[in-house]
């Protein structure tokens, strides 16, 4: 029987199972929702391929925290920004939910079986080998890595501005900064320098570039139903398929997947090696090995997911940083006040820094800048660059709300029964502009909510920072989020003493992309990748 028609089977056998699936009764069909758009499609048209966050705050302010909608084929599925049910399902319910298989997968091929992958008793076994590289005091000596892998840009952009009539350049900024986070997770992270800042040529920073972009932005209505029928698939088989497929859609991910695979052995080699001889240094990765070496041999890690999470470092520690960097440039070019009051702020430091004999800040001093605190949770409050979380309940479960249902039926619910198999989407853009938490004005970008008694209420605990649903929660919380948060701020100090930034026309253009990240891109441009042009000219030097 030839491949097609096989495939061809299987695909009419999970169209119809599906909708027999879907002919059954949901036990959620009376909680409020948008009507299906498409019998086949259903909503998800709706929340995949329109504008990041959009759909979610439509739906959240029409239908609540707690929204039922329909998957392909006519499946109930729950989007989730309740902040009850979020702890729930995050952080008190352990392994009970469950990321989907379908989605797993999509982890699978970007970063291989690493901790994005891993769930259950495999996720617990990989996180607990990586924990010892991710504490406090190991963030926070990265520190002058960071300071360094910024000023890499400011040295190359130094150069280019010289070189012009009026010391004025117009970057690409998302393409600049993804290099020298890339740059950044190699030094922290590997103890490597990837050189990707001062080489545009690099093999390593032109596989990741736009990657996430090319391979899951703008999905058509074909690979939404592809990735609903996949959950009913073997998934030996969903993996042959991934890993062979010919789409052009898929080039950029198998590009990566060969050199950050032949990267990342290599490097695992020689960190094997230098333990061996006793020669090990304190990266992050270095800290991986010593602690699998460590552990009983049947709860270390292989060599493959060894190498996994070197690729999930590569993707997460760079990718999501270079994107929540570009947002807030993004908005810093659009509140002229507030770039020239960080400014001030960073000025400050620089002085008090100078007075004790010291060219450089330290910790210390950035957890003094109160603006440059508020800022960041701003931003990742108002600019999460993860955009869902999709999680199944493993069980029958009951969902408290910190916000009662009222049922299209009139029944009130301040708790909902949830049937095992449910699947939710997690939207982290809702929770964070959730008004009871951040104020009435939750959808406007305002960082000086995090500076006024009261405004940001205390409400639930989620979360490992400032109560976002930004890094997760429990469990399955961003194991680096330490380290992104004071790269961030490393990266916001060197560049803003160093330049002005102004818009271009193309401001006003900027898209939200979702690509399983949420990417800028220009309208009407997509094809040309993350972009957020921005004009740049060297910032005055403070007086004395």
């Amino acid at each position: 029987m030839e491949r097609s028609t096989i495939i061809l089977i299987l695909t009419v056998s999970a169209i119809v199972y599906t909708c027999y699936k879907a002919t059954r009764r949901s036990v959620l069909a009376k909680i409020p929702g948008p009507a299906s758009k498409s019998i086949v499609l259903g909503n998800m048209g709706e929340l995949m391929q329109n504008q990041a966050g959009l759909t979610e705050i439509s739906w959240q302010k029409t239908f609540g925290n707690v929204v039922r909608f329909k998957a392909p084929f006519g499946m109930d599925r729950l989007l989730v920004s309740d902040p009850k049910a979020l702890q729930h399902i995050l952080m008190t319910s352990g392994y009970r939910w469950r990321k989907y298989e379908e989605r797993k997968e999509l982890s699978r091929i970007t970063s291989g079986k690493g901790l994005l992958w891993a769930d259950g008793n495999t996720h617990k076994r990989q996180r607990k080998v990586m924990l010892p590289g991710f504490g406090t005091p190991e963030a926070k000596n990265f520190l002058p890595l960071f300071f360094s892998c910024a000023a890499t840009i400011t040295r190359r952009w130094s150069d280019i501005l010289q070189t012009t009539q009026d010391q004025s350049c117009v970057f690409n900024f998302p393409e600049w900064v993804s290099r020298a986070t890339l740059d950044a997770i190699g030094q922290a992270a590997f103890d490597y320098n990837f050189g990707a800042t001062d080489d545009h040529e690099n093999e390593l920073g032109k596989a990741y570039q736009n990657m996430l972009l090319n391979t899951f932005g703008s999905p058509s209505a074909g690979a939404l139903i592809s990735l609903e029928l996949f959950q009913l698939l073997p998934i030996s088989l969903v993996e042959f398929i991934n890993d062979h497929n010919p789409l052009s859609r898929f080039k950029s991910v198998h590009r990566v997947t060969k050199v950050a695979n032949a990267v990342a052995k290599e490097l695992v080699s020689a960190k094997y090696n230098a333990l061996l001889e006793d020669k090990s240094k304190h990266d992050i990765m270095s800290l991986l090995v010593k602690a699998n070496a460590g552990e009983n041999p049947k709860a270390r890690l292989t060599e493959a997911e060894m190498i996994s999470q070197m690729r999930v470092l590569l993707l997460a520690g760079h990718e999501t940083t270079a994107n929540t960097l570009s947002w807030l440039f993004y908005e810093l070019v659009r509140d002229l006040d507030l770039q020239n009051k960080l400014r001030e702020e960073i000025r400050a430091a620089e002085k008090v820094a100078a007075a004790r004999g010291e060219s450089e800040l330290t910790i210390v001093d950035l957890e003094k800048m109160q603006l440059l605190g508020a800022t960041v949770k701003e931003l990742l409050r108002y600019h999460p660059v993860a955009i869902h979380m999709f999680r199944r309940a493993d069980e029958d479960d009951v969902l408290p709300l910190s916000t009662p249902i009222t049922t299209t039926t009139g029944e009130v619910l301040t708790e909902l029964p949830v049937p095992k198999g449910t699947r939710t989407i997690i939207s982290i853009t809702a929770y964070n502009r959730n008004k009871e938490l951040f104020g009435e004005d939750a959808h406007v970008f305002n960082p000086y909510r995090w500076l006024e008694p009261d405004h940001v209420k205390k409400g639930i605990s989620l979360g490992p920072f400032a109560n976002l649903a930004t890094f997760s929660g429990g469990i399955r919380s961003c194991i680096g989020w330490r380290f992104a948060v004071i790269e961030v701020q490393a990266f916001i100090v060197e560049l803003l003493s160093n330049f002005e930034f102004s818009a271009t026309p193309q401001i006003d253009k900027i898209r939200r992309e979702a690509a399983l990240v949420m990417v800028p891109t220009v309208e009407g441009e997509v094809e040309k990748g993350s972009q957020l042009p921005l004009r740049v000219t060297f910032a005055p030097k403070g007086g004395d």
